[in-house]
């Protein structure tokens, strides 16, 4: 057996079951052997696309996938969805090919590659130690939440594999990160401050969507009288709970910020405190304790200096607080009259706003209004960047903590269309819905075709106001020129068409007919609502984002 196939093999038998990549000689062999062992493979038009749809279905299934390159451009060509991956701490597997001669017009130093976006690097070096070797970067990836990238030199995956049968069979999924014991002083001096707080808010990030976690927070909340929010990543984790402020920070609605801001104890459960999350540290009341919980404790007070951190896992830490708490907890802003308010003003359809909108182009609340009554509840919804974001992510309901998918660690446009492929095919009994800007779905057109040849029944909006708008908005006022961030109007329907979607064209909130009667019909072809949004103003959290520049 060849170590390009014992590899595959290996990589399969320890749990990757996905894998997403475009082949070329390099990769070739180790792919289908992954194919042959059992993973599901899926051929990307780029492998920017094939990182990102990786990256999103590690995400909403929880397990770990991979993705297959060329050596050299192979690899290149995927840099930003691996760079979102690793600043994003997803547990991912870059298997590439590396070219085994310094001369080859192939070569480029790969490992620094990996280093410089934050991925661990590693190398299979011999026949002898391929399986144990691969095996360590899926352990990695798991244990440690890391993007790894493999590197399978040429000339090394040509070689024998002295009698690899028993090896392989000894090949388990690795076990997962073990859960972290917060200490008892840590424990016992986090439910003191929460016995003393009277205007308590929880905020839960991704370290929170684990089994058991929304129980344990809810149940502590419950005991102390706190307010439950999310970071965006987390965005769903208290869907339905009447205490749920939704998100904290930019895309917090008015209600939900002046809440948080008026917190005497803000805890963040597995949520890194980013200037995204805490409005460069505004919502953060001038005189409250701020503590942090995460079982890493390199990320403690790493964003924001903290009163109090706890290493440990939310699980563990949420319930032994509850139980050193006791009675002793108040009930915070539990009243009758926040109760009133968030049922009345808390999301952001229900802020009054002035439509803009004219008879050419619709204005984007009015249309993300819309569609929240047209999709179905049951969704996933993935979000490109741009001037756009905040009214998908924000006017568009989701169903829990996987009904959207966030990749915005690395603030790249071009994101969004593979994003919600790879959610797509984690969560195939949710309607995907795509939210893209016009620029983001052109960068990334080529995957329509993916979409078309899985056949997956999604539906893709194009927010289209023929600009990288972010730039606009955030320039034009000063008067600097805008020719090189607006362009001619695009026909992204005709695009579409093109590949074999249904698509209509949205001026107004009357062009959506064509919507409901493909949400009510036989979903045969996925499709493209190519909206034509008012380009005046800048989104509400826009002027947040560029205080990050």
């Amino acid at each position: 057996m060849k170590v390009a196939e014992a590899v595959g093999r290996t990589l399969v038998a320890a749990g990757v079951g996905q894998v997403f990549g475009v082949v070329g000689s390099g990769n070739f062999h180790v792919t289908n052997a992954m194919v042959a062992a059992g993973a599901r493979f899926v051929a990307t038009r780029h492998e920017g696309g094939a990182a990102t749809m990786a990256d999103a279905y590690a995400r909403v299934s929880g397990a770990v996938a991979a993705v297959s390159v060329h050596q050299g451009c192979g690899l290149t060509n995927a840099l930003t969805g691996i760079g979102e991956a690793a600043k994003s701490r997803t547990p991912l597997v870059v298997i590439a090919a590396e070219a085994s001669q310094p001369h080859s017009n192939f070569a480029v130093d790969q490992g620094a590659l990996a280093r410089a976006l934050g991925a661990g690097s590693a190398r299979v070096t011999s026949a002898a130690d391929a399986v144990t070797q691969a095996y360590a970067a899926v352990r990695t990836a798991v244990q440690e939440r890391r993007t790894v990238v493999l590197n399978l030199p040429l000339d090394v995956q040509t070689q024998d594999v002295p009698d690899p049968d028993p090896i392989l069979a000894a090949v388990l999924p690795p076990p997962p990160r073990a859960a972290v014991e917060p200490a008892e002083a840590d424990i016992a001096e986090l439910a003191g401050i929460l016995a003393r707080a009277e205007r308590p808010v929880f905020v839960a990030g991704r370290g929170a969507r684990g089994p058991g976690c929304r129980d344990a927070l809810e149940a502590l909340a419950e005991s102390c009288g706190a307010l439950l929010a999310t970071s965006a990543v987390a965005r769903g984790l208290f869907q339905g709970n009447p205490w749920s402020l939704d998100v904290a920070g930019g895309f917090s609605s008015p209600l939900a910020a002046e809440l948080i801001r008026t917190a005497d104890v803000l805890v963040a459960w597995g949520c890194s405190l980013t200037m995204w999350t805490t409005r460069h540290g505004r919502l953060i009341g001038p005189d409250a304790t701020l503590v942090q919980v995460d079982d890493d404790p390199a990320a403690l007070g790493t964003h924001r200096p903290v009163h109090l951190g706890v290493t440990g896992d939310v699980l563990l830490t949420a319930d032994g607080v509850r139980a050193a708490l006791g009675e002793r907890g108040g009930r915070g802003h539990r009243t009758p009259d926040t109760a009133d308010a968030l049922a009345a003003r808390l999301r952001w359809r229900d802020v009054p706003y002035e439509d803009t909108g004219t008879r050419d182009r619709v204005d984007p609340r009015t249309l993300s209004i819309a569609l929240d009554d047209i999709l179905p509840a049951q969704r996933v919804i993935g979000v490109d960047s741009g001037n756009f974001l905040g009214y998908p992510t924000m006017y568009l309901s989701v169903p829990d903590e996987q009904g959207l998918c966030f990749t915005q660690a690395f603030q790249s446009i071009g994101l969004g269309l593979a994003t919600t492929i790879g959610a797509a095919l984690a969560r195939p009994d949710r309607l995907a819905v795509a939210a893209l800007g016009d620029g983001g779905m052109l960068m990334s057109a080529v995957e329509l075709d993916t979409v078309r040849r899985l056949g997956l029944p999604m539906v893709i909006v194009v927010y289209n106001d023929d600009a990288y708008g972010a730039e606009v908005h955030h320039f034009g006022p000063d008067g600097f020129p805008l020719g090189t961030v607006e362009f001619p109007p695009t026909d992204i329907a005709a695009v579409a068409r093109g590949y074999g979607f249904e698509a209509v064209t949205v001026r107004t909130a009357d062009d959506l007919k064509p919507v409901r009667d493909w949400v009510a019909g036989a979903r045969t072809a996925p499709l493209l609502v190519d909206a034509k949004v008012v380009r005046e103003h800048g989104a509400w959290w826009l002027e947040e984002a560029f205080r990050g520049h």
